[in-house]
C-alpha cells in the first residue's frame, strides 16, 4: 500500500515501514503521530484520489527522533558597497516511521 502524505507544507509518498524526514514536531520520542491529509492512497489493485484530501483514510507513524540536519550556508554581496554577509542555517527536522497505513 502506498501512501501520499502532506505535512509542513511538503508532500512525501510513504509505505509501511518507510522512514522519513520531515519538519519539526512538537511531541516527544516514542508518540505516535496521525497524518490526516492524505492525498492518494492505493496500490496495484484499488486507487483513491483525494479532493484535496481523502476523508476516512489515515496514516500513523512513530517518532523515532528529533535533531538538526546539515548547515547551509549562503552569501549575501552587494557590489561597489563594501558589503558582504556569510550566514547558515540548520533545520530541524523529525524522524518518523510509518507503521499503519488505513
Amino acid at each position: 500500500m502506498l501512501a501520499i502524505i502532506k505535512t509542513g507544507g511538503k508532500q512525501y509518498s510513504v509505505k509501511v515501514g518507510d522512514k522519513i524526514k520531515i519538519e519539526k514536531l512538537e511531541n516527544a520520542i516514542g508518540d505516535t503521530v496521525v497524518f490526516s491529509e492524505i492525498l492518494f492512497m492505493g496500490d496495484e489493485n484499488d486507487v483513491k484520489i483525494g479532493t484535496p484530501f481523502l476523508k476516512e483514510a489515515v496514516v500513523e507513524g512513530k517518532i523515532l527522533r528529533t535533531e538538526q540536519g546539515e548547515k547551509v550556508t549562503g552569501i549575501k554581496f552587494k557590489a561597489k558597497k563594501r558589503y558582504h554577509v556569510k550566514f547558515g542555517h540548520r533545520q530541524i527536522f523529525t524522524e518518523v516511521e510509518i507503521t499503519k497505513i488505513a
